[in-house]
């Protein structure tokens, strides 16, 4: 009887830790059937399924602990999956996120692997919300060499975001490991963000070192600025621009700059459809030759809302190059969004997609 009555006394004690901590487990699976025209040299069309094509299918575990005063410990592990194979995103585990820090009222630090502070800010500008089919908000037509995007995720980051009222700041730092040179492949990004009502807006800034332990070396440089409106509670307007900018340590190779625009809208037809249009633009003014035509990409995409957690979606979009370039609608699965340049090489000056999916987010 004593020992029942020591775990009865025992089981409040025991629910209030429980309380003070928690841990989700969450995700979402996108699969579609996708059709896409000069797939190939002869001008051949492919249709396939494909993953993650609204948004990347995924599934992760977060959690936090009360640590009092204000003062939690947080964590999240993600890892990006590929539904048609059953395959890893990346071959990693946890490719996406693997952070721990704290949280508190001077805002969230972490570290590990997580995305950065700019595609933390930027992403809330992308009309499509970066959907792979169709967006070259983080990285824009396959066919550019560079493709001209933001660094998406980093290894070995320690990143901090705070809100203050209105304004939200955000920086990140990625080590490069270079043994004799902290600066060598070191990653470096700083954000501030803006919202009152129907507007809001942030300015980004990004640096990342080449490998090389003596200066000078590679250096890729991005500026970003977005800003959106919700003109009614059905109908919002999103417009950013980036600058982009590669200098090689080596003179005597071209450097590629780049200006990148992207803008559009959705509409709330009814609580369960919403339709979404965005154009992005690529003004590419040195580099490689073959990457030099401008490129656009024009999107259109109706989604419908089974309840709040599934979705049907119809997506087409329509690339164009100037002076018979090539251009891609799409990177190819092998091209991480940390890692760009990898990409469904465009063997015509157009090409056009339809995809249909649903998602699932659990």
């Amino acid at each position: 009887m004593k020992k029942l009555a020591f775990l009865l006394a025992a089981l409040p004690a025991a629910a209030a830790v429980h309380a003070q901590s928690n841990v989700t487990l969450y995700g979402r699976v996108d699969m579609a059937v996708e059709h896409t025209n000069h797939a190939n040299a002869n001008g051949d069309s492919i249709t396939r399924a494909t993953s993650g094509a609204m948004n990347t299918s995924r599934w992760g575990l977060q959690g936090s602990e009360d640590l009092g005063n204000g003062l939690k410990a947080v964590f999240q592990l993600e890892g990006g999956l590929l539904a048609d194979t059953g395959a890893m995103e990346d071959g990693t585990l946890f490719g996406r996120q693997a952070t721990v820090g704290l949280q508190g009222s001077f805002g969230r630090i972490v570290a590990g692997r997580s995305f950065t502070t700019v595609y933390d800010f930027m992403l809330p500008f992308d009309p499509m919300g970066y959907s792979a089919n169709y967006s070259w908000a983080t990285n824009t037509d396959a066919s550019s060499p560079a493709q001209y995007g933001l660094r998406s995720r980093n290894s070995n980051l320690l990143k901090y975001q705070g809100s203050f009222g209105p304004v939200t700041l955000g920086a990140s730092y990625g080590f490069g490991e270079t043994t004799g040179s902290t600066a060598a492949g070191a990653f470096y990004a700083l954000a501030a963000a803006y919202a009152a009502g129907p507007f809001s807006a942030a300015v980004t800034a990004e640096r990342l070192n080449g490998g090389q332990t003596a200066s000078p070396r590679d250096e890729t440089t991005v500026y970003h600025v977005g800003a959106a409106y919700e003109l009614s509670k059905a109908l919002t307007f999103k417009a950013a621009y980036r600058n982009y900018r590669k200098d090689f340590a080596n003179p005597a190779t071209r450097d590629p700059r780049a200006d990148v625009w992207w803008g559009g809208a959705t509409y709330q037809i009814t609580p369960a459809w919403s339709l979404t249009g965005a154009v992005y633009h690529v003004n590419v003014k040195t580099g490689v030759t073959a990457s030099e035509a401008d490129r656009t990409l024009y999107v259109l995409r109706a989604k419908y809302a089974l309840s709040k957690r599934t979705d049907l979606y119809a997506a087409t979009g329509h690339a164009r190059a100037k002076d018979n370039q090539s251009v891609g609608l799409l990177r190819d699965n092998a091209g991480t969004q940390a890692s760009p340049g990898v990409g469904i090489t465009g063997f015509s000056d157009t090409q056009t997609g339809v995809t249909v999916g649903i998602q699932h987010r659990f």
